[in-house]
């Protein structure tokens, strides 16, 4: 563990260090690429020096390393069959980020957003929120968000304890409150403008429900959502969309800023039932289809919507969708059922193909247990999930090859310096993200400001 027999892997990632589980009182590995070979061994683990790993990388780039194992049996050493690290010529992002949070479903006492160098193991805090809880008020952050994944632009939001939003701004911060009187709520889920100082949100009244049966544990409704823009600048709200009989989440912008993507469910109320009460009751029957706007980069204006995957149709929902950087391929979360797939086991990634539409299941990246939230690198070679596959409880980073042919090669869990973090560190990895470059506000910036009060934005028509 982690398993990482025949994976492809960029050209500049860290060390991919694993255990062997077999009976045995120690491990021999040897790595060979090119004229390169190492043996590495401490008990039944196999840690990588950086610096040989380094060279091993170059000289397998484009190729492949051999990975041979032995284990020492009652003094009897016993060979296995040897596997391959199949390394790219592609590199993949340096850092990416992802919120850390117990799996406890209503609390968030302890709750950071973290950044990670992916080609060595240094972790470091954007933002705790242990920095400024109390006792009296508690606080939940969550949804991070970058500009063209780079972090001079960038956002999260702050729930319960010193709400709001947090926005950089050209490496300023600011706290803004996006609730007026004619939204259903702040921002929700956001998606930051390519190129312009905009930010297309949805405004959502989301609820959970608890299962006593259901190996799920817990059903996410989006009860209310609509659809509106952030101008960053003029701290102004407008409408993208707001009908009442569909709930309109998860916006996501193409690479050249031109097309708004989103998911919206169709819901009719047939019953006298509170709205809450009738979406609780028939939540197996929310069924979320992609859709998408024109928008003139000029003018703000949206075209009329258009849909790019009924999912509807087979009994099937789509949520989180992001397009690849070339724009030829659209990822997202397939479930039977509902908005929040984390929580679903069927919950698998797929791809549309945006100019033949045809549907892709992209194998190597899917899991037995719940794949959601997919993003690409910004070369759009490589594909992360947060995905549940190691022990249904815990969603982790894992990360696929996708080449230039449209073939998604087997995914690989983010490594660790220790093999066994993963069996030892009891936390989720949500909401991971790619990003080219480290965040440069620091935690304390940012509890300085969060303790502010909000500036509140303006609704314009």
């Amino acid at each position: 563990m982690p398993d990482y027999t025949d994976v492809t892997i960029p050209a500049n990632i860290c060390p991919l260090n694993f255990r062997v589980y077999e009976v045995g009182k120690e491990v021999a590995v040897r790595i060979s690429a090119g004229n390169l070979q190492y043996t590495y061994g401490n008990g039944m683990k196999v840690l990588i020096d950086e610096e040989e790993w380094q060279g091993l990388l170059q000289a397998a780039k484009g190729d492949k390393m051999t990975i041979e194992v032995f284990v020492n049996e009652n003094g009897n050493w016993k060979a296995f069959e040897p596997f391959y690290y199949y390394v790219a010529e592609d590199t993949i992002d340096e850092y990416i980020s992802y919120r850390l949070i117990q799996p406890l479903y209503v609390a968030y006492g302890n709750m950071s957003i973290a950044q990670r160098h992916l080609t060595n193991y240094d972790e470091s805090l954007i933002y705790d929120n242990t920095l400024i809880n109390t006792p009296e008020q508690g606080q939940c952050i969550n949804c991070h968000s970058y500009q063209n994944y780079r972090t001079d632009n960038m956002m999260f939001h702050m729930r319960e304890g010193f709400p709001g939003t947090m926005i950089v701004d050209e490496g300023q911060v600011k706290k803004v409150d996006l609730k007026t009187e004619q939204t259903i709520s702040a921002g929700v889920y956001p998606a930051w403008h390519p190129t312009q100082d905009l930010i297309a949100f949805s405004t959502n009244l989301t609820g959970q429900s608890f299962h006593t049966k259901d190996i799920a544990k817990v059903e996410v409704q989006d009860k209310e959502s609509d659809l509106i823009l952030y101008d960053v600048k003029s701290n102004e709200i407008f409408t993208i969309a707001n009908d009442s009989n569909e709930l309109e989440t998860f916006p996501t912008w193409s690479a050249d800023g031109q097309t708004l993507y989103y998911c919206s469910a169709h819901f009719d109320y047939e019953n006298d039932l509170t709205k809450d009460g009738e979406i609780i009751e028939r939540y197996k029957d929310l069924h979320y289809n992609i859709y998408a706007r024109d928008f003139n980069l000029q003018t703000h204006e949206f075209g009329d919507k258009r849909l790019v995957y009924d999912a509807a149709a087979e009994n099937k929902s789509a949520t989180l969708p992001r397009v690849s950087p070339d724009g030829k391929y659209l990822a997202f979360a397939l479930g039977s059922f509902g908005c929040f797939h984390v929580w679903h086991a069927d919950a698998d990634i797929y791809l549309l193909d945006l100019q033949t539409l045809e549907l892709i299941n992209p194998e190597g990246l899917n899991s037995d247990h719940s794949d959601s939230y997919p993003s690409f690198s910004s070369n759009g070679r490589w594909i992360m999930t947060a995905s549940r596959r190691d022990d249904n409880n815990y969603t982790r980073p894992y990360i696929a090859y996708f080449d230039k042919s449209g073939k998604c090669h087997k995914a690989f869990e983010l490594p660790q310096r220790d093999p066994e973090f993963y069996t030892l560190f009891t936390r989720s990895f949500n909401r991971p993200e790619f990003m080219i470059e480290p965040v440069k506000t620091t935690p304390e910036q940012f509890a300085v400001e969060a303790m502010k009060d909000a500036v509140k934005a303006t609704f314009k028509k």
